[in-house]
């Protein structure tokens, strides 16, 4: 992979975990840096898991936005879980 693939894989990640973010209904704990580094995950197994079923851009899209949303209503009931507790 080269560099412009790297960084084009983290800016994608930054929109793919702020588009997580507004799939999960409510309100969110998180930190924005955090929801994003998330996003940054999601994309990549997102892509990887997608890429088993097709390469149609679209797909893909749907599939990262899904696994954000997934990773970040995890991440916000564990964060939540432990801001309340401290």
């Amino acid at each position: 992979m080269e560099i412009t693939g790297i960084i084009s894989a983290i800016i994608v990640g930054l929109i793919i975990g702020a588009l997580g973010r507004l799939v999960v209904p409510g309100k969110q704990h998180l930190p924005i840096w955090l929801t994003l580094l998330l996003g940054i995950v999601a994309a990549l197994l997102g892509g990887w898991i997608a890429s088993f079923f097709t390469g149609f851009w679209l797909f893909v899209l749907i599939v990262q936005v899904l696994v954000a949303a997934a990773i970040v209503y995890l991440a916000d009931g564990m964060y939540s879980k432990n801001a309340s507790t401290a």
